[in-house]
């Protein structure tokens, strides 16, 4: 009797796999978008295009300072490099657009690529809210700042007024959301309270699809434990508020290099005049990109460029060519980086 051979699979494989997979995935989306800014490249000026290199490498490492230059001032943190700081967030950025999950996934990983440097669940989700909070609040102001600028310059079509309610509404909500995480975390009994909703609420969750087969996935311990951490990491913030300059500083940057990225592409159309309209458009368009990665995004901005008066075909080809551009840069800069960075931690490096 022949004996059947074990095929093992190794995890290595598995990850090369899940790899290869994810950016797959990720040019298959964006497939028809890709096509089409391949048509348009011969409008843009090539040599303005290729300062995105350089700009998108900087606008990674300003992503990263806005996490590292906070936990620069925690004792209890491993020391990092320059190094660190651009890679890690290379791998974020990948890892945000080749899992479709609104940023969940991001701070999944996050979570994980942090607890080297002796950073808990707790605070790096805690990084992940601030840095969200820092670049939300500064590309909402920047539109406000673009439309009083549009506003003098009479630009604004009176049927697209609407776009100046809107945008203090966004604003309006997005204080609320922030403030009430703030409320939430800087109080041990709503932390508590909170903690067994969210158990409470999952595990009911839980046991309706299961069908009654599992009564229990999240224990209020370990929820509990995870947003006392985020208390603290509050709690420390507002007790030392001059921490927070350097990271507020490499938000801004961070957020006037996302803003120029669009810029740098409409420049190369023979557009520089689109700059206020694209901060508009860019702040109320990544509202919807938080919560729905692929689609909405572009849909959001573009359409908020062309009520303002920017015509159709130009609007969307910046939008667009943007969006492709970084997109690829993104898989190139951030998958290898992210494959290594895997494997390190299963080799126990």
């Amino acid at each position: 009797m022949v004996k059947k051979k074990k095929i093992k699979i190794s995890f290595r494989a598995i990850l090369s796999v899940l790899t290869l997979v994810l950016v797959g995935y990720v040019i298959y989306q964006n497939w028809p978008d890709i096509l089409d800014t391949v048509n348009h490249l011969d409008d843009a000026n090539i040599f303005v295009l290729l300062l995105l290199i350089p700009e998108q490498l900087f606008m990674y490492y300003a992503c990263g300072k806005i996490f590292f230059s906070y936990l620069s001032n925690r004792q209890s943190v491993k020391k990092f490099s320059n190094k660190d700081v651009l890679l890690i967030s290379t791998e974020l950025n990948f890892v945000n657009h080749a899992i479709p999950a609104g940023g969940i996934g991001g701070l999944a990983y996050l979570t994980y690529r942090l607890l080297p440097y002796n950073v808990s669940a707790g605070q790096a989700s805690f990084l992940y809210i601030f840095r969200y909070a820092i670049t939300t609040v500064i590309n909402y102001a920047q539109a406000l700042i673009a439309i009083v600028i549009l506003l003098i310059l009479n630009a604004i079509p009176d049927d697209a007024k609407w776009i100046i309610p809107v945008s203090l509404l966004m604003n309006m909500a997005v204080f609320f959301f922030l403030w009430f995480v703030v409320y939430i975390a800087s109080s041990k009994k709503r932390i508590e309270f909170f903690s067994k909703t969210v158990a409470k609420i999952m595990n009911s969750v839980v046991k309706i699809v299961s069908f009654g087969h599992k009564r229990q996935l999240m224990r209020y311990e370990k929820i509990s434990n995870y947003f006392a951490d985020i208390h603290e990491s509050v709690k420390m913030a507002k007790e030392n508020k001059r921490y927070l300059k350097k990271p507020a500083l490499w938000g801004f940057i961070y957020s006037f290099c996302e803003i120029a990225t669009y810029w740098i592409v409409a420049i190369s159309l023979g557009r520089p005049e689109l700059l206020p309209f694209i901060m508009v458009g860019e702040a109320i368009g990544s509202v919807f990109d938080g919560i729905v990665p692929y689609g909405l995004y572009e849909l959001g901005m573009a359409g908020v460029m062309i009520a303002l008066g920017v015509d159709f075909p130009t609007a969307t080809i910046v939008t667009v060519m943007t969006r492709v551009i970084t997109l690829l840069f993104t898989v190139i800069s951030g998958s290898v980086p992210y494959y290594k960075a895997i494997q390190r931690k299963n080799n126990g490096s």
